[in-house]
């Protein structure tokens, strides 16, 4: 049969982390891709008891159909964790509990965007989202970060060069894939723009907690007087990425949409895991469990920053971040991204190219994302030497 693919779906390309797990099916690769918190970060001792319990003490709620806005208990954990850690959250937000912050992502720009409007995100930028917007039939813009942040000149003139620009997509806190974070100053300057041209701020944090070095810097949602943010953020990179918890903060009147939206998609988040989230916070000490990751993730990241420092620091150019999951790396002027990852691979090392990150799928790149979250100390090291060998 002659299959008509819908228009929307005709421009979607596979994802280029999805497509490289297939090569990691030989152990002998060592995965410097994939976005997945490390193994040892699971609290798989409280979580077996945890589970033990809820089937004991509450096995209907955790096998039944729940409310689609979420567990109303873990709903109250996250707005009060949020306003206290936070500042997060005014009289006129609400939260919603969603299967990952991907369903975040997805779910507000359904809600706010209508095929062919622009959302302007960083660029690079976290796939997930690109391809929500695409999907959606949105066009994305990208705009070039500094150091600091998303270049915010750049920023003022794509929004005036796009007239149907319906949202501005950040992940200000150890951006993804870049490693960098948003000085508070730019924070400020994109509300500004924002407010100015009526648009929505999309704030993505998944990995806000994870800061490992440096000093605290406030989200944007935390300075939202106007009910233009929309904060998102997950329980993937602190708990559990397979559990597929996450929550939305935003306008209740976005939210009350999102709701809608929700319930033609799934219904509900998983309420199993929304129970066991809910126990965990009340029984254990999150910022504690929180605090270990911190440590572990500083380990790993100064092992590779030192290892990259030693064996490729005259050739490749690449971020130090201060907490999050990854590494941004650029190749030296002419070198070939697509033949180096070829190579990487042969060598038993796999990285990530950065033309999966462009907002632009068909434009060009120098750079690749590597992550110390999940490899091994000793595989961090050998990862690194492989891609010398690669060079």
């Amino acid at each position: 049969m002659d299959y008509q693919i819908s228009e929307k779906m005709k421009v979607m390309k596979p994802s280029a982390i999805r497509e490289i797990f297939k090569s990691l099916t030989d152990p002998s690769i060592i995965s410097f891709s994939a976005g997945n918190p490390a193994p040892e970060s699971f609290p798989t001792e409280a979580m077996a008891k945890l589970a033990g319990d809820i089937f004991r003490e509450d096995p209907i709620n955790a096998l039944q159909y729940g409310i689609t806005e979420g567990y109303p208990a873990l709903r109250e954990d996250i707005s009060a964790r949020l306003r206290n850690k936070f500042g997060i959250g005014r009289d006129f937000d609400s939260t919603i509990v969603v299967t990952g912050g991907q369903q975040g992502i997805e779910l507000a720009c359904k809600v706010l965007c209508n095929e062919g409007d622009t959302v302007i995100s960083e660029n690079p930028s976290f796939i997930g989202a690109l391809n929500a917007f695409r999907s959606n039939g949105m066009k994305t813009v990208g705009v070039p970060l500094d150091d600091d942040g998303i270049n915010i000149p750049l920023l003022e003139s794509a929004i005036k060069d796009n007239p149907r620009a319906k949202m501005i997509y950040l992940i200000p806190t150890f951006q993804n894939p870049a490693g960098i974070t948003t000085s508070e100053e730019k924070r400020r300057a994109v509300y500004a723009l924002a407010k100015k041209y009526g648009l929505i701020i999309l704030e993505d944090n998944p990995y806000g907690e994870l800061r490992f070095a440096g000093e605290e810097i406030p989200t944007i949602k935390s300075f939202d007087e106007d009910g233009i943010v929309i904060y998102c953020s997950s329980f993937s990179k602190i708990l559990s990425a397979g559990m597929r918890v996450g929550y939305v903060c935003a306008p209740n009147t976005l939210v009350q949409k999102m709701v809608v939206a929700k319930q033609v998609e799934d219904v509900h988040t998983n309420m199993f895991f929304q129970i066991m989230t809910h126990r965990f916070i009340k029984e254990y000490d999150l910022d504690e469990h929180i605090d270990g990751i911190r440590a572990l993730y500083r380990r790993k990241c100064s092992l590779m920053l030192e290892t990259l420092d030693s064996e490729v620091g005259d050739t490749i150019k690449f971020t130090r971040p201060q907490g999050g999951l990854f590494v941004w790396c650029t190749l030296p002027a002419g070198t070939d991204l697509t033949e180096f990852v070829k190579r990487a691979i042969s060598n038993k090392v796999a990285v990530v190219p950065g033309t999966a990150f462009n907002a632009d799928q068909n434009a060009p790149s120098d750079s690749f994302r590597i992550t110390y979250a999940t490899p091994s100390e000793e595989q961090i090291v050998a990862g690194v030497k492989a891609i010398k060998k690669s060079l």
